[in-house]
């Protein structure tokens, strides 16, 4: 994109770190594998549902750390916009530009906030679940009641649904910024540069 961004020439920036990226693919192999299996279950996938939940778990920890020690675009205070810059962000949200926000914009870091908090919920309550029908629990199944058992179980099962909705979102955010705002953020994730205004250091928008 040639064209300036509020005025401002645009520039290519390195923002997304190797990590980061690795994290983010990773992440998407191991929620969508164990959404599929955990939809399409049977003897022989079960235990590769949790698996695949128990790596999910691991990556979450590490965005978590990373989220501390990691470089600004990443860290966890980074995904609290304040509520000036998340409306002033509104306020061109539809305009027919990139956003040219170094990170995360405002509203991109509310949407990983939310599917840390609904994957972790997701992850949390699948060790303490069980299936009747398939004689399968999670390990921390056996030290819980059954009625606590029966609450992970449900809130499990609809924390999926929550979790499916936020990456049909997640797509369609892509989408739109790829086709409204000519924003390519797909290519950022892999290549780890982005298009980015000449901020100076007092720009929040």
């Amino acid at each position: 994109m040639a064209d300036a961004i509020d005025g401002k020439p645009p520039m290519r920036r390195k923002v997304w770190d190797v990590p980061t990226r690795l994290f983010h693919w990773a992440l998407v192999g191991t929620v969508l594998t164990g959404l599929y299996l955990g939809e399409y279950r049977e003897f022989s996938t079960i235990q590769l549902h949790f698996y695949f939940g128990y790596a999910t778990g691991a990556l979450i920890v590490f965005r978590l750390l990373w989220g501390i020690i990691g470089p600004a675009p990443v860290r966890l205070s980074a995904l609290f916009p304040s509520p000036k810059s998340l409306f002033a962000y509104l306020r061109n949200l539809f305009a027919r530009r990139p956003s040219g926000v170094a990170g995360h914009n405002p509203l991109g870091a509310l949407s990983v906030l939310a599917m840390l908090i609904a994957l972790s919920t997701q992850v949390i309550t699948g060790l303490g679940s069980e299936d009747d029908g398939l004689f399968s629990a999670g390990p921390l199944a056996e030290y819980l009641d059954s009625g606590m058992v029966l609450k992970m179980t449900a809130i499990h099962h609809y924390s999926s649904r929550a979790v499916m909705a936020l990456i049909v979102i997640h797509i369609a955010a892509i989408l739109f910024y790829r086709l409204w705002k000519h924003e390519d953020l797909v290519t950022a994730m892999v290549t780890g540069w982005k298009t980015v205004r000449d901020r100076s250091p007092d720009d929040t928008a």
